[in-house]
């Protein structure tokens, strides 16, 4: 297929899953435009180098602020001309239970995973409709489907996110625009790393052995999700083929939800 002419905005998108949906999207035609924190040029360099030929931009929104949300939307508007491909992937994580869960990390979770999400769609919706075609991709989890012991915000807000795509896809259901939700299991990024270090440490174990726990507790597969995968789900979601996939929460974990 061809997305070319389009233009996807992926939030969270300077590593890991965003990373990968964004290369994804650009391989098939997609001007990108990138969001997230830290360093930019590399990956606008790797977007630019998969896809020749493709604009790639970048604003560095801090998603737990509506206003900075918009203003990331004005740009795209006035520098792409729209955002034709949404995918909300920005999150952040904490892990404590929720008796002892710090109340400013809570505030963050959901402002970051699950409110950025309502103030991108309701700022993209409006332009896709008018243009006849448009593509909601929301980047929940497995925990978006089940839960997981302390974690309450983060699965609080991802089962959030499968509640808004259903919504929000029932109220496009008649137009060119369609609205899912993708729901990972373990995938290797930045902040899943994060939890396999601090598991090695608490247990004495090397990164490997930490990993392979990790996944035995809940993935079948004993595999890692991989950022390439989701992104060609994302770029499945935006086909023809999939015009009349609506308000699906498509799990891509290993087998983790089917037990």
């Amino acid at each position: 297929m061809s997305l070319k002419g389009k233009t996807a905005l992926v939030t969270g998108s300077t590593s890991g899953i965003g990373l990968g949906i964004a290369l994804s999207l650009a391989r098939q035609g997609a001007n990108i435009v990138l969001n997230g924190f830290g360093d930019a040029e590399g990956p606008k360099a790797e977007v630019s180098a998969a896809a020749p030929g493709i604009r790639v931009g970048y604003h560095g929104a801090d998603m737990s602020k509506p206003a900075e949300i918009e203003a990331m939307m004005a740009y795209v508007a006035q520098e792409f001309g729209g955002c034709d491909i949404l995918v909300n992937n920005a999150g952040i994580q904490h892990v404590a239970p929720v008796d002892q869960f710090p109340t400013e990390r809570w505030d963050a979770i959901i402002a970051i995973n699950l409110s950025s999400a309502f103030h991108t769609t309701r700022l993209a919706l409006p332009g896709m409709k008018a243009r006849g075609w448009g593509r909601v991709l929301n980047i929940a989890s497995v925990h978006g489907l089940v839960a997981s012991a302390e974690k309450s915000a983060y699965v609080a807000a991802k089962h959030g996110i499968v509640g808004l795509t259903k919504a929000v896809a029932l109220e496009t259901a008649t137009t060119g625009v369609t609205v899912n939700a993708i729901c990972p299991g373990w995938v290797l990024t930045p902040l899943v790393q994060k939890q396999v270090d601090a598991r090695a440490a608490a247990a004495g174990l090397s990164n490997e052995e930490a990993k392979k726990q990790l996944l035995a507790e809940k993935q079948p597969s004993l595999q890692f999700t991989t950022p390439e995968q989701l992104g060609e789900l994302a770029v499945f979601l935006c086909s023809e083929a999939a015009s009349n996939v609506r308000g699906q929460s498509w799990a891509l974990d290993g087998g983790w939800t089917a037990q």
